[in-house]
């Protein structure tokens, strides 16, 4: 599966103060993770991320040339992106968009469908997988057996009634 250079991270919300701060909803696993990228993409448009503050699940940034309220409310509604190669992630993780389309197998090798939406709740993911039927798995390793975003494959133990 060919990986996209361009990962969504989030949507300007808002503006935050009257210095230019803007308050980015995170699509990521966290703003904390969002904030360890030395830069960001705001409609296309590269701008520095000179500073970030968590409040709650958004970012509070500082971007380089956005240095008063106006010039933040520009940018309001727009979506906010990364380039994958400003971050290495830990070994066994991977960015969702990596493996929607992967082939969901289960332990014995045979195709249950692909992967087409992940749907993000409070306790846990659950990966929606079509096939000849439509599977809800939930995305916990008790399910998710392996999963290889670099081949994408997922590998699943799936019980009766899903």
């Amino acid at each position: 599966m060919e990986k996209q250079q361009y990962i969504e991270a989030g949507r300007v919300t808002n503006t935050h103060g009257v210095a230019g701060e803007v308050k980015i909803e995170v699509w990521l696993d966290s703003p904390q993770f969002l904030r360890r990228f030395p830069r960001v993409f705001v409609a296309g448009e590269e701008k520095k991320l000179i500073s970030g503050k968590v409040q709650k699940n958004f970012l509070i940034a500082k971007l380089e040339g956005v240095d008063d309220v106006n010039a933040a409310m520009a940018l309001k509604g727009k979506t906010v992106t990364v380039d994958r190669g400003d971050v290495r992630l830990p070994r066994g993780t991977y960015f969702v968009q990596d493996i929607l389309g992967a082939s969901v197998v289960d332990e014995q090798g045979s195709e249950i469908g692909k992967l087409v939406d992940v749907m993000e709740r409070p306790a846990h993911n659950i990966y929606v997988v079509q096939g000849e039927q439509e599977h809800l798995i939930p995305a916990v390793p008790e399910f998710i057996r392996k999963t290889d975003a670099e081949a994408g494959i997922i590998t699943v133990r799936l019980i009766e009634g899903m």
